[in-house]
């Protein structure tokens, strides 16, 4: 019997099996959630104070889907000195999106979607207004 032969085989095996297994996780995307990550985790608590800010709101925006189509329906439209909605999709950055919310008499803002892949979305709703500054998060599926 000749192991020597199988020996030879088996390493080579082992080798082109590494190969591949290097080659596979190389392309692999290992993005982070945001490309930002860093500076936004240092603007942390004022992302608290955003929050405690829009928790202490009597009526707050009402984000929803209705066929392909955004709607935020918010009595202080008109209040808002600037605000944005940025629609992020954790499976794809490509598909992230940033709308601008304008001050405005009506109480409902439409966007459409249909540009946008079906799937889940956070919908991240920023606005200023008084002096303050406000942020809503939204599950939302497309």
């Amino acid at each position: 019997m000749n192991f020597g032969k199988w020996i030879v085989v088996a390493f080579v095996l082992f080798a082109a099996f590494i190969a591949t297994l290097v080659t596979v996780c190389v392309r692999q995307d290992i993005s982070l959630v945001s490309k930002d990550y860093y500076a936004e985790e240092l603007d942390y608590q004022d992302q608290i104070q955003r929050l405690n800010n829009t928790a202490q709101l009597q009526e707050r925006p009402v984000i929803k889907v209705v066929n392909h189509t955004l709607h935020i329906e918010f009595n202080q439209f008109d209040k808002m000195e600037n605000g944005k909605l940025k629609l992020f999709c954790p499976s794809n950055a490509k598909m992230d999106r940033d709308f601008k919310v304008s001050s405005s008499h009506p109480q409902v803002q439409s966007f459409n979607l249909d540009a946008l892949q079906k799937g889940m979305y956070r919908a991240k709703l920023s606005w200023e207004m008084n002096g303050k500054e406000f942020y809503q998060e939204e599950v939302i599926y497309i």
